[in-house]
């Protein structure tokens, strides 16, 4: 392809991509990948590279940020929140013996897993390798051993959502691995709010590493979310997802200046993007927080 042609490529993708976001189109994954341009900080917008955002304030339920925030998408891992909670408020104890089987593999990029068939845990430590380590079959297994099995587990997760007044959330299954797990980043903060008062879950998806013993062997997990063990971050609960149609995701509950903020990125195109914006969300409601006391004394 010669120079010319390639410029010419180039320059009706870039077009193209800026009448979609003129249009107020929600960016793919795919579409991440490509777009060049952000926008500086400013008082009004704190320029995520997320394509779907929301940041709340629990304190007075005001909505500080939101981008796409009413549009359901992929969610990726962060499913498995709403596994956890459904599991939680099923009763089933923590300390019950599971055995990880066939038919929790799943084949495919993204669907690896260091629990081997046959590996017996307990459903607490499942749970905890779910939300900390995003363990795939730890949640299916999870799923399976729900009373009534995977499918009433399923049923169990929509209705929940229904209750919390997801209105654009729906789930086919436990784990996150399939895109047809759909929910806004409205629906989830309602899922990061009613996780948040499951001491279980708290505890589980902030712990910085863990260990589990599986034969005669030791094998260390950690955290997917590097943000646990910054000691300048104060997170009361979090979940990170990523498949290809989904990008990269991160809901979360922390605390910030005193003051209680749920914050809901989806569809980051790098590894770091989500991290790095959730850092730039705290930087926007430390700097407004400021100039609003400023102009209070004013």
């Amino acid at each position: 392809m010669n120079r010319v042609r390639w410029l010419g490529m180039t320059t009706a993708v870039c077009l193209s991509l800026a009448a979609s976001f003129a249009q107020g189109a929600v960016p793919t994954a795919t579409t991440q990948r490509v777009h060049l341009r952000y926008s500086r900080p400013s008082p009004t917008d704190p320029a995520l590279r997320s394509s779907a955002a929301l940041v709340l304030d629990i304190g007075n339920s005001s909505v500080l940020y939101a981008r796409h925030s009413d549009v359901a998408l992929p969610i990726a891992s962060i499913t498995k929140l709403m596994t956890a909670l459904v599991v939680m408020e099923a009763g089933q104890p923590l300390d019950e013996m599971l055995r990880v089987t066939e038919d929790d593999r799943f084949v495919g990029k993204g669907a690896g897993s260091r629990l081997l068939p046959g590996t017996q845990l307990s459903r607490g430590d499942l749970m905890h390798l779910a939300l900390m380590a995003s363990e795939n079959r730890a949640a299916h297994a999870l799923g399976r051993n729900y009373p009534g099995g995977t499918a009433a587990c399923v049923l169990a997760m929509n209705a929940k959502a229904r209750e919390l007044g997801m209105t654009n959330a729906r789930f086919v299954e436990p784990t996150g691995l399939s895109d047809e797990n759909v929910a806004s980043p409205e629906d989830l903060s309602k899922l990061v709010m009613a996780a948040a008062k499951v001491a279980e879950i708290r505890e589980f998806s902030t712990d910085g590493d863990y260990t589990i013993e599986v034969g005669r062997h030791l094998v260390h997990y950690h955290n997917t979310d590097s943000l646990v063990s910054r000691p300048d971050w104060n997170i009361v609960v979090q979940k990170t997802g990523y498949i290809h149609e989904a990008g990269r995701c991160l809901v979360m509950q922390t605390v910030i200046d005193e003051r209680p903020v749920v914050i809901v990125l989806l569809n980051s195109f790098g590894k770091r993007t989500r991290v790095a914006d959730a850092r730039r969300v705290r930087r926007w409601v430390e700097a407004t927080m400021v100039a609003h006391a400023t102009a209070a004394i004013t």
